[in-house]
């Protein structure tokens, strides 16, 4: 396992454990209870996911990304909706920073392996 998937294994980790916290952390309305049980339940089989890819199994991967960026995707409303707190919004930003910079570390291994073909 590479230090790049490792990486961003540890960003998904990161990123599920906080997707957890979301319904201790939430007031309710920002996020909506509702976005921070989803993002919950995104959270627990990221992390799930997170220790199948980390023990080796491949065919983890592919639906942890997916489960990131619709966990990223529930934090894009963050900057259309009126009366979102800057924390609330920068939250939001790290998450979905985050969330790209982890798939492009996963990924990279990936595409080192078929250049080296």
């Amino acid at each position: 396992m590479s230090r790049t998937f490792r990486a961003g294994l540890i960003a998904f980790g990161l990123l599920s454990v906080g997707d957890l916290a979301a319904p201790l952390l939430t007031d309710g309305e920002t996020p909506p209870m509702s976005i921070a049980l989803i993002g919950s339940a995104l959270g627990l089989i990221s992390l799930v996911l997170v220790v199948l890819a980390w023990r080796g199994v491949r065919r983890a991967v592919v639906p942890l990304i997916v489960l990131r960026v619709l966990s990223a995707l529930t934090a894009v409303p963050a900057f259309f909706v009126d009366d979102v707190p800057g924390g609330a919004m920068a939250a939001a930003g790290v998450s979905i920073v985050l969330a790209v910079a982890g798939t492009a570390l996963v990924l990279m291994p990936a595409r080192e392996f078929e250049a080296a073909r």
